[in-house]
C-alpha cells in the first residue's frame, strides 16, 4: 500500500466566496511521486505535468489534480462529496502502485481539441445567441467541454453532427 492517508481542508474559494461548491485539499501522509506516470496511464490524465510533477483528471465536471504529496479538488457539492472522491483516487492510487509491473507508465497528456478546427465548423456570424461574444469565444469553450454544439442555435444539422463527431474523439469528461 502505497498511501495510508490523508489530511483534508474543505475551503471556499477566496476570489468568489459565494460560490455554492466547495474546494478540496487533502495533504498526502506519503510521498506518491513515483506513481503518477501510472495513475496517470490507468485513469487517462487530461493533463499531464513533469516539473513540478502533477497528472490532472476532468471527471463528472471536476478538476481534480494529484501532486506528489497533495490532491486539489474543485466544484464539490460538500464535504461528503469530497471523502467519495478521495476514498476513490485512493483506492486507484494503491491499486496501481500494486500493479505497476503489468502498466506501461505515461507522462503524456490526453490529445485536445483544436479550437479553430471547432470554429471552422461554427456559423462564424458572432450572433452572441449562445450567449457569447464571438465564436471564437464560444469555440474555446467547446473545446473546454463546458459548451457542446447543440449550445449554438445557429448551427446547422450537417455542421453540428460533424462538431460532435469530432469533439468524440476527446475525452473531455466522463
Amino acid at each position: 500500500m502505497l498511501l495510508k492517508g490523508y489530511q483534508k481542508t474543505i475551503f471556499r474559494p477566496k476570489c468568489n466566496p459565494g460560490f455554492e461548491s466547495v474546494h478540496c485539499i487533502a495533504h498526502l501522509d506519503q510521498d506518491i511521486g513515483e506513481a503518477l506516470p501510472y495513475l496517470n496511464a490507468e485513469l487517462g490524465g487530461f493533463e499531464y505535468f513533469r516539473d513540478p510533477p502533477a497528472v490532472t483528471f476532468r471527471v463528472q465536471g471536476k478538476i481534480i489534480t494529484v501532486h506528489p504529496l497533495q490532491i486539489a479538488v474543485n466544484a464539490l457539492k460538500d464535504d461528503a462529496e469530497a471523502d467519495k472522491i478521495l476514498q476513490w483516487l485512493q483506492r486507484e492510487i494503491n491499486d496501481v502502485w500494486e500493479r505497476r509491473e503489468q502498466i506501461r507508465p505515461s507522462c503524456q497528456g490526453a490529445p485536445k481539441p483544436k479550437v479553430l478546427e471547432i470554429l471552422k465548423l461554427l456559423p462564424k456570424i458572432n450572433c452572441r445567441k449562445c450567449g457569447q461574444p464571438t465564436c471564437m469565444v464560444f469555440a474555446s469553450l467547446v473545446s473546454q467541454g463546458v459548451k457542446g454544439p447543440t449550445d449554438c442555435p445557429e448551427l446547422k444539422v450537417e455542421s453540428s453532427e460533424k462538431l460532435k463527431t469530432y469533439m468524440a474523439g476527446f475525452s473531455l469528461d466522463d
